[in-house]
């Protein structure tokens, strides 16, 4: 019987590998339970989180070093939230951190990939930025520049992307090998906000973190290979403040290649009548990291999950 091999991916604000695999453990079981026996199911659980601790450190200890520190309104949400994500996407983007990164996929998900049979299947759950890490190590020009040999925190790091994309069906240097990628799954996920890079050229050759041109061509070939579309599901919570929809902007990513992407957006909770009054006001904000951690453990996604790989 073909193998379902489901890669987990976690987002910011995750920093401890047991509690990962708690959560992504917990959420493949809960597939597996919806799924029942009809599928032999293999978990990939990709961690990244601790890798900008020290850096983050150091800056949070520059900012409490600073004479007018205690001015500032909000600190509490500005040393966890709002910097544990913008570190966390500025250090990854960074061409040492994202060596780094790119370095702990080969170890812990690349060996795996390499050993799927030629009947078996793949499927991405990613959660927060870690959907735009994993997209991408997969998709971006930037790791293709000669330039990243010259240095020493990057040296070889071009081969081991490379590797990694010779992994899947669409990939690399021979798109027609590999394990194929049967859906996505992303969950609070801000993906959306890179077709900014999609719609506004930096300089004639657009940005070397454009995901779409690797993006388009893999899909593409997807379905030509199956001849269907792929399965994309993004998981919302309506108070997550990192969770963005994507059926309306994947035509900006994508264009006329969105038609080989069967794309729906699932809103996972809907609220109450207590909270309803303030909605649209910051108040929520403050429930936002309590809902944006709610997908691991929400029905409606394991369920939704186990039914596309049912379908495929």
């Amino acid at each position: 019987m073909a193998t379902d091999y489901i890669l987990f991916v976690h987002g910011v604000k995750t920093r401890q590998k047991d509690e990962f695999t708690r959560l992504a453990q917990l959420l493949f079981q809960n597939i597996q339970r919806s799924l029942g026996t009809s599928r032999t199911l293999k978990p990939i659980f990709f961690f990244w989180g601790d890798l900008n601790q020290d850096a983050q450190k150091e800056l949070l200890g520059g900012f409490q070093k600073s004479p007018k520190w205690n001015e500032f309104w909000f600190r509490d949400f500005r040393d966890t939230q709002l910097l544990e994500f913008m570190g966390d996407a500025a250090l990854y983007l960074s061409r040492h951190v994202g060596s780094q990164v790119v370095r702990r996929f080969r170890d812990q998900a690349l060996a795996t990939l390499k050993g799927a049979q030629e009947d078996d299947r793949l499927h991405f759950v990613t959660h927060s930025f870690g959907t735009v890490i994993l997209f991408d190590i997969l998709f971006a020009g930037r790791w293709d520049d000669p330039a990243l040999d010259e240095t020493p925190s990057t040296e070889g790091i071009r081969k081991i992307v490379f590797d990694i994309r010779n992994a899947l069906f669409g990939l690399g240097d021979n798109p027609g090998s590999g394990v194929p990628i049967a859906s996505i799954h992303t969950m609070g996920s801000p993906i959306s906000l890179f077709s900014l890079l999609s719609v506004t050229d930096v300089g004639q050759g657009g940005s070397s973190h454009d995901l779409s041109p690797t993006l388009k061509d893999l899909l593409e070939r997807l379905y030509n290979l199956k001849k269907k579309q792929l399965p994309w599901r993004n998981f919302a919570h309506p108070g997550d403040p990192i969770a963005y929809p994507l059926e309306g902007v994947m035509p900006l990513l994508l264009d006329e290649n969105v038609k080989y992407v069967d794309i729906a957006d699932l809103i996972t909770d809907k609220g109450n009548i207590f909270n309803k009054p303030f909605q649209q006001r910051l108040i929520p904000i403050l429930w936002g990291g309590e809902a944006h951690g709610s997908y691991w453990e929400n029905q409606l996604v394991s369920g939704a999950i186990a039914d596309i790989i049912r379908q495929s």
